[in-house]
């Protein structure tokens, strides 16, 4: 298995859902993720290694600089988010999906709301939305917890 699979797989592994979960999150076929990771992305085509890239939050770049190991992180060692974080998480999530999906036009995403969004567009901005509020918690959690709790 090449590098950049492997790097995938741990990437997906992440993410905290099955493999089928995560194809189906970014509308690829779960048999088509499944054979990506078993033949190597090398195998894969161009679009669906983007698609799987973009549902991981990386650019092909970034993967191709994990594989060679010349990736730095901006942020190292950003602390883990814990049951309560993911909860408020996912809270903070529901009330901005709700707030694009209102007909109150208090919020939306280039002057459309979730409903006018194909599926595509609309699961790309709910992990997109999902992916920063994680980052934003990480980087709160690194900036507000005092050092004698840090592990």
């Amino acid at each position: 298995m090449d590098k950049r699979t492997e790097i995938l797989e741990q990437l997906i592994k992440e993410t905290g859902l099955s493999k089928k979960a995560f194809a189906e999150s970014i509308n690829l076929p779960p048999t088509t993720l499944r054979s990506m990771l078993d033949r190597g992305i090398g195998n894969a085509s161009v679009d669906n290694v983007i698609k799987v890239c973009k549902g991981l939050n990386i650019s092909t770049d970034i993967l191709e600089q994990m594989a060679e190991g010349t990736y730095e992180p901006t942020k190292k060692n950003l602390p883990d988010l814990n049951t309560r974080d993911e909860r408020d998480i996912q809270k903070e999530l529901q009330r901005m999906i709700e707030g694009l999906e209102s007909n109150s036009g208090y919020a939306a995403f280039d002057g459309q709301t979730l409903e006018d969004m194909d599926e595509e567009d609309k699961e790309l901005l709910i992990s997109s939305l999902e992916n920063s509020l994680r980052l934003a918690k990480r980087l709160a959690k690194q900036k507000f917890t005092p050092k004698k709790y840090r592990s």
